[in-house]
């Protein structure tokens, strides 16, 4: 049986999930379906495209009524994910994805509100992610309240949004 397109995404994600996005390769994805690497190419032309296509899968899902709950919402989808973080972060610094969280950001709070929300969420969240690897390894302590970290830098930036001249 043929694999899709989405069969690709979703086997992509799952090779993420599980090795990280320096060890999510083409070989790697195409080992997940039992499929030759050349195979791929037929749903995608190359690794960038399929790294878009994990971010918009990423964050299919997110949605919100106002801008904090958008980035709160960003943000889980980022987190369900193995460097999930960095796959959208990346995606959106080549333009490659993520627009429509973007464009739903700037209805609500501008262009330059929006951009500086997008590079926050990702950037905590990013963190966030090396933090809780580094942990459940035993580097370092589970002890920061990274959601309640999140949250205050949320409240910062959107009340400085609301004095932007």
């Amino acid at each position: 049986m043929a694999n899709s397109l989405p069969d690709v995404v979703a086997a992509a994600l799952r090779v993420l999930d599980s090795y990280g996005l320096e060890f999510c390769s083409m070989r790697r994805v195409a080992a997940e379906l039992d499929v030759q690497p050349s195979a791929l190419y037929h749903h995608v032309p190359n690794k960038q495209t399929l790294l878009a296509l994990m971010a918009d899968d990423l964050v299919s899902e997110v949605d919100g009524d106002d801008a904090r709950s958008l980035c709160h919402a960003l943000r889980r989808s980022m987190l369900a994910v193995r460097d999930g973080a960095e796959v959208v972060a990346t995606a959106s610094a080549f333009r490659l994805g993520v627009s429509g969280v973007e464009k739903q950001l700037a209805d609500l709070v501008g262009d330059d509100g929006a951009r500086t929300l997008l590079l926050f969420t990702f950037g905590h969240t990013q963190s966030t992610q090396t933090h809780r690897q580094a942990s459940a390894v035993g580097a370092i302590d589970e002890d920061a309240d990274l959601d309640a970290s999140f949250d205050r830098g949320l409240s910062i930036i959107l009340t400085g949004l609301t004095h932007a001249p």
